[in-house]
């Protein structure tokens, strides 16, 4: 476990690199995401999205559901404290709760440190693009970090029925579910490239983008090192077949040390939000508007499978 001097510079050290983008935070709301640009969204809740306007600050908006997700899931980890003990969670849509999750006991010193690391990264960007939208930022919705895991690990075969899975009680298990996030969060940044349209916001996702790929391929490297291929390409499996699109576990082409989820033109996957949604809800069913990590649905414009 990280000592309490440790801990406390979580906080710290994301406060104080937000502080430092005040400037560019600030040049960017001039550039495009404006309050304006999402006042004029509009409703868009399902695949018809496309013949309506999608904003780049519908799509930060969108990505905002799912940095709440992962500051949740990492500062829980690392501290044992939800993201309200760092940081507002209020803003437009319902706020909810969050349930489950707590400090993971830590055995290894460089693993405990890449969780720290994890929190750190996840809770600056969580206050920076809710610094970005300002009084349009969306309040953190429902967030279920207790039964959605042992759905998840139940149906892509890596516990029986009737079994449950923690992500919190041991190292290995905080890594799978690491993995179950970082990749999604990788395509999901990646599909947005295309909807973007201010080549300053898109500048400034692809910043976002690269840290969550540094992340991603980190935590595919612990995995690798410790035999986990047959876990990983199962829960890979399963998100492929919940969005449709292609998805490799850390054991592929006879490579047991997998450390990037590429197609064959060595480029990320990407996902539209409706299957990055299909993916966090666990279902691919058109209409379906909550399941899983967010059982009462995510807040913003585009919320439908």
């Amino acid at each position: 476990m990280l000592d309490e001097t440790t801990i406390a510079a979580v906080k710290d050290d994301a406060v104080e690199a937000t502080k430092n983008e005040a400037p560019r935070r600030s040049m960017l709301r001039r550039a495009g995401l404006g309050l304006a640009g999402v006042a004029a969204a509009g409703a868009l809740t399902s695949k018809k999205a496309n013949a309506q306007a999608i904003t780049d600050a519908v799509i930060f908006n969108f990505a905002l559901n799912f940095e709440y997700l992962g500051a949740e899931y990492y500062l829980r980890a690392a501290t044992g404290k939800g993201l309200s003990s760092y940081s507002a969670v209020t803003g437009t849509g319902t706020q909810g709760t969050v349930t489950g999750g707590s400090a993971v006991p830590f055995q290894t010193t460089a693993l405990a440190y890449y969780a720290q690391q994890l929190a750190n990264d996840e809770l600056a960007h969580v206050l920076t693009v809710r610094e970005v939208l300002g009084s349009a930022a969306i309040a953190e919705p429902s967030i279920d970090l207790a039964d959605s895991w042992t759905v998840l690990a139940t149906a892509a075969g890596l516990i029986a029925p009737g079994q449950s899975f923690n992500p919190f009680a041991d190292e290995v298990s905080f890594l799978l579910g690491a993995y179950v996030l970082e990749d999604v969060c990788v395509t999901a940044l990646a599909g947005a490239a295309a909807l973007l349209t201010n080549p300053t916001n898109i500048a400034y996702a692809a910043s976002f983008l690269g840290a969550e790929g540094y992340q991603a391929g980190a935590i595919r490297g612990f995995l690798s090192n410790i035999g986990a291929g047959a876990a990983t390409d199962a829960i890979s499996a399963l998100r492929a077949k919940l969005s449709g699109v292609g998805d490799n576990g850390t054991s592929v082409a006879g490579n047991p040390f997998n450390l990037t989820n590429v197609d064959t033109n060595g480029q990320n996957y990407r996902r539209t939000p409706q299957q990055v949604l299909a993916i966090a809800y666990g279902s691919s069913a058109a209409g379906t508007a909550g399941g899983l990590f967010f059982p009462n649905g995510v807040n913003g414009s585009v919320t439908v499978v």
